[in-house]
């Protein structure tokens, strides 16, 4: 039997070629939007010219300017991807699909978390196989990060990595039939910054028509900088630069410069009268907005949005356990964490350590980081969805305990992802760095929640009852 010629289809922008393997056919670093060069770092996405002839989408795409990640004892490069991977047409989408044969499938389009400064949707954890097995087509994208996505600059329009989402669910609506998937039934899904950056979407006016259903992982309706906190981050990038807080001052900077500053900017004191800072330090990058997400989903697609919204059971150890400081937390460390988000630290570690009486301080604050960074503004984003769509929202847990760093990691941030993509057997998840650890991780529960995630894109019904606010139905995963 001959062997098929490698698939082509036909785009808008021109021809691309990907290639074609046992679970159908993949296309990678598909432009959705031009380069953002120059001062178009600073600009909105544009649509791409396109391009003559048949171009390969047979290799990945440059990456985002991005710093290196380095998590201790644990790899995270199946999560973050390869770092910088120099090269100016980086505003791409990768695409796995059964077939481009003109069936209308469901669409699930995947933002990569990385604390608004690092990632890409080609890192390793986000291989679409398992979903083009079972029917869906997966995009995956990359948008701008770090002070060309996020920071808050006068002459230039605000939130920019939220600007190239949309123009990459533009590009879904406008282009994904020609592989094989339903413009009309697009659930978009992300986790941490990428699920913050969702429910961001579901207030966003512009984002009306582009999605049916949003998964937010991991992320929080409260995750947004106030204007002035932004100004605090924006001030301090141009004092490291010795330059004025303009578009046209940053836009003759070089990307290699935006990265050397990034240690400058860690750290920064974000909390005002009004605000403390929702991000714990972590990042001095987020979105920029007057009002969360949470308190202003009437001005967005929401209410017509079906929503599936979770968050892990300790979050907060991804930022302890691997770096050592888990076990060797302090009461101290434990008033610095509650200080982040409460006016009162005092009687916050009081009423916690109620909670959870004989927690050890690592506990203790990895339990505010977990509630700061994601379980506080999940929960306010579940519930206001429920107010705005009842009976659209379905809300999750879950628990499924790592093995990795000595058995310590835990259920933390980023653990659920290889159950979402089925993906739990692969060597480079396990061994001794690996993020599920040296144990072999429970491939019936990988199987459910890869299921759920599936069903919910097919049809908005995850498979278990809707969150309402009078009987807050919340389903577990391995807890």
């Amino acid at each position: 039997m001959p062997e098929q010629a490698d698939p082509v289809v036909s785009t808008p922008a021109g021809a691309v070629r990907g290639v074609r393997d046992e679970y159908g056919e993949r296309y990678r670093a598909i432009p959705y939007a031009a380069a953002p060069v120059g001062r178009a770092r600073f600009a909105p996405p544009v649509p791409h010219p396109g391009w003559e002839g048949v171009r390969d989408a047979t290799r990945p795409s440059p990456t985002a300017p991005q710093p290196a990640r380095d998590f201790g004892r644990l790899d995270m490069s199946p999560y973050f991807g390869p770092g910088w991977e120099r090269g100016e047409e980086y505003l791409t989408v990768d695409v796995r699909t059964p077939g481009a044969d003109g069936a209308a499938r469901p669409v699930m389009v995947y933002v990569h978390g990385g604390g608004f400064v690092a990632g890409t949707g080609r890192a390793a954890l986000y291989d679409g196989r398992s979903f083009a097995r079972d029917g869906v087509v997966l995009v995956t994208l990359n948008y701008r990060l770090g002070i060309p996505g996020f920071l808050d600059l006068e002459g230039a329009p605000g939130n920019r990595g939220l600007l190239d989402v949309l123009a990459a669910l533009r590009w879904v609506r406008d282009t994904v039939a020609a592989f094989g998937g339903d413009p009309g039934n697009v659930t978009v899904f992300g986790q941490s910054a990428g699920a913050t950056l969702i429910g961001a979407l579901l207030a966003t006016p512009q984002a009306a028509g582009l999605f049916r259903r949003a998964i937010i992982q991991s992320g929080s309706g409260t995750g947004a900088f106030t204007p002035e906190q932004a100004q605090r981050v924006t001030r301090a990038a141009a004092q490291a630069l010795g330059i004025a807080p303009t578009a046209d001052a940053f836009a003759d900077v070089a990307d290699e410069r935006f990265l050397e500053i990034l240690p400058s900017l860690a750290g920064l004191d974000l909390q005002t009268a009004t605000a403390t800072d929702p991000l714990a330090g972590l990042s001095p990058f987020s979105l920029v907005l007057p009002e969360q997400p949470a308190d202003s989903l009437a001005h967005g697609p929401a209410a017509d949005v079906d929503l599936l919204i979770g968050a892990n059971t300790q979050e907060g150890h991804l930022y302890l356990v691997p770096q050592g400081g888990f076990d060797g937390s302090t009461h101290a460390d434990v008033l610095a964490a509650a200080a982040r988000a409460h006016t009162d630290p005092q009687a916050a570690v009081a009423a916690l350590t109620a909670e959870r009486p004989g927690a050890s301080p690592g506990e203790l604050r990895s339990a505010f980081l977990g509630k700061t960074l994601f379980g506080a503004g999940t929960l306010r984003m579940t519930e206001a969805h429920a107010r705005v769509s009842p009976g659209r929202t379905h809300a999750y847990r879950f628990g499924h305990r790592s093995s990795a760093v000595d058995g310590l990691l835990g259920a933390a941030h980023t653990v659920e992802l290889p159950f979402v993509f089925d993906v739990v057997d692969e060597p480079w998840l396990h061994g001794p760095a690996g993020l599920l650890g040296p144990d072999e991780a429970p491939a019936d529960l990988a199987g459910r929640v890869h299921a759920a995630w599936v069903a919910f894109a097919r049809t908005g019904d995850p498979g278990w009852a809707a969150y309402d606010l009078r009987s807050p139905m919340v389903e577990s995963f391995g807890c």
